[in-house]
């Protein structure tokens, strides 16, 4: 991806919040699941409250790594496999198995973990158009050319006005 645009998708904390239990009730009808798997290190947040909510607690995570400077996506590197006990649930390809992530952009790190786990549910919280076609659900669609900011990634600081100068 390229360097992020001045299309900022800013995401608080109550939002995500809010946006990730939404993502739950629209899971709630599309199981049983006997366990999720978190697509490392965005998913963790979402996947704990979808665990939650769902009552899951077989719980494992599959480590990608894509976006190595946070500006550039580049070659996918798989840091940590899924347990052959998770891999074994279902048909042994992944019926039952919801796997959660923040966000699907290029779909390229959900199509490498869909090879592994090629009939589980994926669930992503936001999705731009080029990944949409790899995810089973989502809650919110964004522009291609659209940088989230996540709340983890970011901290409190003063921003200028929109109109400077502007005495209100």
């Amino acid at each position: 991806m390229a360097e992020p645009t001045n299309k900022a998708f800013p995401v608080s904390w109550d939002q995500f919040h809010r946006d990730a239990r939404a993502l739950a009730w629209r899971l709630a009808d599309a199981g049983p699941f006997e366990a999720m798997v978190c697509i490392t290190r965005g998913g963790l947040v979402p996947a704990a409250i979808i665990c939650r909510e769902l009552g899951l607690r077989m719980i494992e995570t599959v480590c990608v790594a894509s976006y190595h400077d946070y500006k550039n996506q580049t070659e996918l590197k798989v840091m940590k496999e899924i347990a052959p006990s998770i891999r074994a649930i279902g048909d042994g390809k992944g019926k039952g198995v919801l796997v959660v992530d923040d966000l699907t952009d290029t779909g390229k790190t959900a199509r490498v973990v869909r090879e592994m786990l090629p009939n589980a549910h994926f669930a992503t919280v936001y999705a731009k158009p080029a990944g949409v076609p790899v995810v089973d659900t989502f809650v919110t669609e964004v522009s291609q050319d659209t940088w989230i900011y996540f709340p983890w990634d970011m901290a409190l600081s003063y921003v200028e006005p929109i109109a400077k100068g502007h005495k209100g």
